[in-house]
């Protein structure tokens, strides 16, 4: 195998897989083609559901521009192409559709996410981060090539909790129920939503009372 890296370019996202050897980072790449017609097309020997999780990931970003403070027509007039490298390794799960969808936001807003970190959970048509399979795994394929921040889904948290402490240890773990937190973690973008959400816990805790999360 050649040596795993974090490659940080506008469209790039690295993602966390689970495969029958093991844990795996997965480069996702989104790049516009042409602006003659809108398009969408994916490669890199995808099976059916993770082809799924790209369309569903490439609704949700596309119908969601303004919101994530993108330019609100940019898939209009955009033919978009969503590669997952190493193209003769097949590849399947839903696991990758957060990834797919920060590719996708990333390239619409023109910019490269704003720290060195990967990423793993499925994406609902709503914006739900779902949980996935294979945390011990992904924790570890993210060590292995130095990474330290992780984004997962907020149901995972028992699961890493869980882990030992050598693998926990040097690790920033966020945890997300929602793509906006996702958008803001990458981007820094916070959504009218969020702000909100933070504003009424901020709010609850200074009175006293306790906010269910």
């Amino acid at each position: 195998f050649a040596p795993e890296k974090v490659n940080q370019q506008i469209g790039t996202v690295t993602g966390l897989a689970w495969t029958s050897m093991g844990g795996a980072t997965l480069t996702i790449e989104a790049s516009r083609v042409h602006t003659l017609n809108r398009g969408f097309k994916l490669s890199g020997q995808l099976g059916d559901v993770m082809q799924e999780s790209a369309g569903i990931a490439y609704s949700f970003i596309s119908s969601n521009l303004d919101k994530y403070k993108a330019d609100p027509e940019f898939f209009d007039k955009a033919f978009v192409h969503l590669h997952v490298p190493d193209g003769a390794t097949p590849k399947d799960g839903p696991s990758a559709g957060v990834t797919m969808a920060t590719a996708l936001l990333s390239l619409a807003r023109d910019e490269a996410i704003k720290t060195p970190l990967a990423m793993t959970g499925e994406l609902s048509l709503t914006g739900l981060v779902l949980p996935v399979g294979g945390i011990r795994e992904k924790v570890i394929a993210a060590k292995r090539i130095g990474i330290k921040e992780l984004i997962l889904p907020e149901d995972n948290r028992k699961d890493y909790q869980e882990l030992p402490d050598y693998l926990q240890e040097g690790m920033t773990v966020h945890f997300a129920k929602h793509f906006d937190e996702v958008a803001r973690l990458t981007f820094n973008v916070r959504t009218k939503s969020l702000a909100l959400k933070t504003y009424l816990a901020q709010k609850a805790a200074a009175e006293g009372i306790s906010t269910q999360h």
